[in-house]
C-alpha cells in the first residue's frame, strides 16, 4: 500500500523533511534569543541613561574590557583634548544616512592616561581618502561627559578592519589600537561625547541609542515554529495525495471481465 515510500524520491523527501523540522525549530530559538538580548540590552540602556555620571576612571582602565552591565553608562572625565593625534573612523553615517566620518580624539587626563572621546559625525570634505577639516575642540582643561561603549571588533560590528588606510584613517574604534598607535595608557572602551557641545552644527553629537523597540525576533521565532509543524502535515498531504493517485491508475489499468456469452 505504501511501498513507494522506499522509493528513492521518497526517501530523499522524507529525509529532507526530517531534517528541516529540527532545523526550523533551532532558527526559532535563535530569533527568541535575539529577542531576549534585545530586551536586555534596551533594560542595560534604560538603566545606564537614567543613572547619575560616575568618572570613567571608575569602570575602565587601560587593557580592561567594558562590562555588559556598564554599556552606555553616563560617565565624565577630566582633562585636555590631543588633537595633534585625532584619527578618523570611516564610513561613518549620521541620522539622515549621509556617510562621512566620525571624529576619534585622545583625551589626556590628569595622570597622562588617554580616554578616546568619539566627538560625533562630519561630512567628507571630498573623496573618502583625504583627511577632512575638523573643528576644534575645547583648548585647555576641560571636564567631558559621554556614554561609555565598548571597544569595537570586526566579530561584534560586521566591520572589516582594512589595513593600509591613509594616515590617522582608522575603520574601528578600538583602544588596543589606539594604545599601539599613541605609546600611551588608553583606558579600555571610548566614550561617545554628550557635553560639551561642539560651538557649531559639527562634528553632530551622536544621537541617543533607541531602546523602545524590541524589533520583530519574536515574531520570526513564532513563524519558524510553525513553519517546523507545517512541515510534517505537509508530507503526510502529499503521501495521501501519492497513493490516491497510485490507486486510481491501478483501477484505469485493471481489465474489464469478459462479457458473458447470450444464451438462447
Amino acid at each position: 500500500m505504501y511501498r513507494f515510500l522506499l522509493s528513492r524520491q521518497w526517501v530523499i523527501l522524507t529525509l529532507l523533511t526530517l531534517a528541516l523540522i529540527p532545523t526550523m525549530i533551532e532558527l526559532g530559538f535563535w530569533q527568541l534569543h535575539r529577542h531576549e538580548h534585545k530586551v536586555a540590552l534596551n533594560q542595560v540602556i534604560s538603566d545606564s541613561l537614567s543613572a547619575r555620571p560616575v568618572p570613567a576612571e571608575s569602570l575602565t582602565g587601560p587593557g580592561r574590557s567594558i562590562e555588559h552591565e556598564d554599556l552606555y553608562r553616563r560617565v565624565t572625565a577630566k582633562g585636555t583634548f590631543d588633537t595633534a593625534d585625532e584619527v578618523v573612523v570611516r564610513r561613518r553615517t549620521n541620522a539622515d544616512e549621509a556617510v562621512g566620518f566620525h571624529v576619534l580624539t585622545p583625551f589626556v587626563l590628569d595622570d597622562g592616561r588617554v580616554l578616546m572621546v568619539n566627538r560625533g559625525w562630519i561630512p567628507a570634505d571630498g573623496a573618502q581618502t583625504e583627511f577632512p577639516k575638523i573643528p576644534a575642540p575645547a583648548k585647555g582643561e576641560t571636564t567631558v561627559t559621554g556614554r561609555l561603549m565598548a571597544d569595537e571588533t570586526t566579530a561584534d560590528s560586521g566591520i572589516k578592519d582594512v589595513r593600509g588606510l591613509p594616515d590617522r584613517m582608522v575603520m574601528l574604534i578600538n583602544s588596543k589600537q589606539q594604545s599601539e598607535s599613541l605609546g600611551k595608557q588608553v583606558l579600555g572602551g571610548y566614550i561617545e561625547l554628550t557635553a560639551p557641545e561642539p560651538k557649531g552644527d559639527v562634528p553632530e553629537l551622536i544621537s541617543e541609542p533607541d531602546h523602545s523597540g524590541i524589533g520583530p525576533h519574536m515574531a520570526y521565532a513564532v513563524q519558524w515554529w510553525l513553519f517546523a509543524s507545517g512541515v510534517p502535515v505537509g508530507w503526510v498531504v502529499l503521501v495521501r495525495r501519492e497513493r490516491r493517485d497510485r490507486d486510481e491508475a491501478t483501477t484505469t489499468t485493471e481489465p474489464e471481465p469478459a462479457a458473458e456469452p447470450a444464451t438462447v
